[in-house]
């Protein structure tokens, strides 16, 4: 008996060591100011919290995609990585590039509150009546702002520092820990990343939110054209350094 409790105890320690750990590496890879951060910035100054949770999603989706890539062995994806990072990056800068110019020129969406609200309502309109009651959630709030998913998504999967960043804490990770032992575990640690990478979006776009109601239009204006320059910059940064190289 005292054999299976100190077991039970090291199996949930050894867990809380692996959900405590992944979270600390969704954040790692979550903070570095980037082409999302720059977008999550931009989305909650123009359109509040829920649309910056909304940019920061895609990134939290694109970061699981590695991260179990990562975690089960997928080798194929790792060899695609770097037999193809070239054609990676430079589509990665492409997307940056089209990504920041249509942001500079875009004008600031100050008037469309009311608009996203109305389509919320029209989707809860399509809803049965009794999974209605789950609309009360805030979280449906997001649902108006999807449409930027896909493009911090697309961001965080064709950045090859991000991917070969997350290899590398994966690998680091298995030689001080000896490695992942079940699938359990890595399913475990790949769920706690993508958990930390939504706690930093989340807190990031809590904060700006916060400053959000002192900005008048002229000022979205300017942040769209700062926004939509440094996207540009690190679009020119990628394609350049395939150039240098």
């Amino acid at each position: 008996m005292i054999f299976e409790t100190a077991s039970l105890v090291q199996t949930v320690l050894s867990e809380t060591q692996l959900i405590v750990t992944g979270l600390v590496i969704g954040v790692i890879v979550a903070a570095p100011v980037g082409p999302v951060n720059v977008l999550c910035i931009q989305r909650t100054l123009e359109r509040g919290f829920w649309a910056g949770v909304a940019a920061g999603f895609g990134a939290v989706l694109g970061d699981g995609l590695i991260a179990a890539a990562a975690a089960f062995g997928v080798t194929a994806i790792s060899n695609v990585t770097t037999d193809y990072r070239t054609t990676i990056q430079l589509i990665g800068g492409a997307i940056l590039l089209l990504f920041g110019v249509r942001l500079y020129f875009a004008a600031p969406r100050t008037g469309a509150q009311g608009s996203r609200w109305a389509e919320l309502r029209r989707i809860a309109e399509t809803i049965p009546d009794m999974f209605r009651p789950m609309m009360r959630y805030q979280i449906w709030r997001i649902v108006p702002h999807a449409s930027v998913i896909p493009q911090s998504f697309f961001l965080t999967v064709t950045n090859p520092g991000a991917i070969l960043g997350m290899f590398a804490i994966f690998g680091g990770l298995g030689s001080l820990t000896g490695g992942l032992t079940s699938y359990l575990e890595a399913f475990t640690l790949v769920l706690s990343v993508m958990g930390g990478s939504l706690l930093w979006w989340i807190g990031l776009s809590h904060i700006i939110s916060i400053v959000r109601h002192k900005l008048d239009e002229d000022r979205l204006q300017r942040i769209n054209q700062i926004a939509g320059g440094v996207l540009v910059g690190f679009g020119v940064l990628l394609i350049g350094q395939l150039i240098v190289a």
